[in-house]
């Protein structure tokens, strides 16, 4: 089974498809053509998934780094007799120059290896289990390189130096001196079928330079996030934009499956999918961090994958397939033990097909923060923005499975109900946009009868504070969402009850938020969640409680690692990083936590003043 820390991992991508990559060297994880095909290397799931290592003999100390504002790693290595330094990279489309980052991209992994200082012996074994590892492939020595075939499919190598394959692990040593660079690259086209690929020494360098030149250039175009914590920030941006799948502008929610709640634990799911749950969130996250055409290339998919299914009468689903897919079956990969024996392994979502009434009001809310886009949407998208508001208002008294997918009976969640009113709220507010303002009185009536309803059954006398669902005492981190959205002002007294509840009983040692401590029906635990403690602070900067939004953010913010990624969660019992990784949630609360800080110091600043100085306003 795979023991690697989930920190100890890089992330590299094509905005197509993913790769993590050790501080040590291995490519333990990579899925070709898309995030959300079977991997290539797995071990990070399981020995028998394969891996490609590119290792200096006798490391004394490694470091590492992304070159710029790229996704382009570089990785030091010391030796007593050399220095070995590795570039990574998920090659981009040939002459991508601040702008479709990901069109063109020719699915290849390329490695380049430099020796900076004496000499290093190099030790390369590439180990590629297609199929998540079911597929041991045939290895054949060809000019060039390998040719690598498995189950029909045909991946290329290409080396400079001989590598020996040994049933399905091809492996190499030699020796690097001082000036000396040598590049790999592994190789499967997109559309699968066309003639073996091979590249030679010059056009690997090119496209490594290419590509580097992409991401600075897409970084130096898009980013103009000039706020607190502002690499942070920016770093997070580009994270967003890693997890983007070009063709059609989804945005996964983590790059991996089954990296678990909890070591050992059975909390283990796909999320290489796009959730409407993040939506809004998401979208806010861009226009801070990234730019409005990724915000609005992502609105775009979501719009038109759910509104084939609400003509067709049909629940919106919770979450998609990055090329829209709306079955999502999941399917356990018995053979595979899991990151320290956290079985099962699982590929696809159970969730696909629950109810959640939440994605009402996010698809709104991100319509309502791409308002400027909305008129120029086709009259039927329009119709079916008008039309989820109706099915808001319509279904808002109905129980579900609530935002954290709970595999239980349905309940009346507190964070359901604010999103159908979020819902119709918004779309109050696009009624002349979306050409249905005769839809006014009916979404005006059901906006009051939500909020009467949460204000009178949402909140618990006995716990002080909104809670998780009707009728229930225990808390939930998503009740911190009633600011965040604008149903309560940031210094309303329950809102303010609702943020101390929290803070006091809903954190553990550390102070980190977790989701909620009821049953959900599942077994086990889970870690805090690094999203939900984003969420505090960012409730607290609404209340004007700025010194310690700082604190709590920069508690949250302190578990990137040290390349900026951030996992899901953080181990209740010590300090190492747990879930899918890296997790666009968690970069996401951070980005939203960043500007509401900045925001509310702004604000500080003026009353204290009496002017303005300036401030952006909120992307809604």
């Amino acid at each position: 089974m795979s023991n690697q820390p989930i920190a100890d991992y890089a992330l590299l991508s094509d905005c197509r498809s993913a790769a993590l990559v050790s501080v040590a060297g291995a490519v333990d994880w990579l899925c070709f053509p898309r995030f959300d095909s079977p991997s290539v290397f797995g071990r990070i799931l399981g020995e028998s998934a394969g891996h490609w290592s590119v290792r200096a003999a006798g490391v004394r100390g490694s470091s590492r780094r992304y070159l710029g504002p790229s996704m382009v790693l570089e990785t030091r290595h010391r030796t007593d007799d050399g220095n070995l330094t590795v570039t990574d990279a998920l090659v981009l489309g040939s002459g991508r120059r601040g702008h479709d980052l990901g069109d063109g991209s020719p699915g290849t992994l390329l490695r380049s290896l430099a020796c900076t200082r004496g000499s290093v012996h190099v030790e390369v074994e590439c180990a590629p289990r297609p199929g998540y590892g079911l597929l041991e492939p045939v290895l054949r020595r060809v000019p060039g390189g390998l040719l690598i075939t498995a189950g029909g499919e045909a991946l290329t190598l290409s080396s400079p130096v001989a590598l020996e394959p040994d049933g399905g692990t091809a492996s190499a040593t030699f020796r690097l001196r001082a000036g000396e660079k040598v590049a790999f690259a592994l190789h499967r086209p997109h559309g699968g079928g066309e003639d073996p690929v091979f590249w030679d020494q010059a056009e690997m360098h090119r496209r490594l330079a290419d590509t580097l030149e992409g991401w600075t250039s897409w970084s130096g175009i898009h980013q103009n996030y000039s706020g607190p914590w502002q690499d942070l920030v920016a770093g997070s941006g580009r994270v967003l934009q890693a997890l983007s799948y070009y063709p059609s502008g989804a945005i996964v929610a983590a790059p991996t499956t089954s990296l678990p709640e909890v070591a050992g634990g059975t909390r283990n799911w796909d999320y290489r999918y796009t959730w409407v749950r993040d939506a809004s969130m998401t979208l806010q996250a861009l226009w801070v961090a990234a730019c409005p055409d990724e915000a609005g290339t992502f609105f775009q998919f979501l719009a038109t994958a759910a509104a084939r299914q609400l003509a067709a009468g049909e629940d919106l689903h919770i979450m998609y397939g990055i090329g829209g897919e709306r079955e999502l079956p999941e399917r356990e990969l018995s053979h595979l033990p899991g990151w320290r024996g956290s079985a099962p392994v699982r590929v696809g979502n159970g969730a696909w097909d629950q109810r959640q009434l939440d994605v009402y009001g996010e698809l709104l809310d991100a319509a309502a923060t791409m308002r400027d886009s909305v008129a120029e949407l086709a009259p039927e998208t329009l119709r079916f923005l008008a039309d989820a508001a109706d099915v808001a208002a319509a279904r808002w008294r109905g129980p579900d499975q609530g935002i954290w997918e709970v595999r239980g009976e349905p309940r009346h969640f507190l964070y359901s109900k604010l999103m159908c009113w979020v819902a119709v709220d918004r779309a109050i507010g696009l009624a002349a946009l979306l050409r249905a303002t005769d839809r006014l009185p009916g979404w005006t009536a059901a906006r009051e009868e939500i909020r009467e309803s949460i204000c009178t059954h949402g909140w618990n006398e006995a716990a002080g504070a909104y809670t998780q669902s009707y009728g229930a005492a225990e808390l939930d981190a998503s009740a911190l969402m009633l600011g965040i959205v604008g149903f309560l002002e940031g210094t309303d007294p329950r809102f303010l009850a609702t943020v101390e509840a929290v803070e006091q009983r809903l954190t553990d040692s550390r102070g980190l938020v977790y989701r909620y401590l009821a049953d959900d029906g599942l077994p086990g635990g889970e870690g805090a969640f690094l999203l939900c403690t984003f969420w505090l602070a960012h409730a607290l900067a609404l209340a004007g409680r700025t010194e310690r939004a700082r604190e709590v953010f920069e508690r949250a913010a302190g578990f990137a690692t040290d390349l900026g990624l951030m996992a899901e969660e953080v181990a209740p019992d010590g300090q190492e990083l747990l879930g899918n990784f890296p997790q666009a949630f968690s970069h996401i609360g951070l980005v939203n936590a960043a500007w509401a800080i900045g925001e509310a110091e702004r604000r500080s600043r003026e009353e204290n003043a009496g002017g303005d100085d300036g401030g952006e306003q909120a992307p809604r």
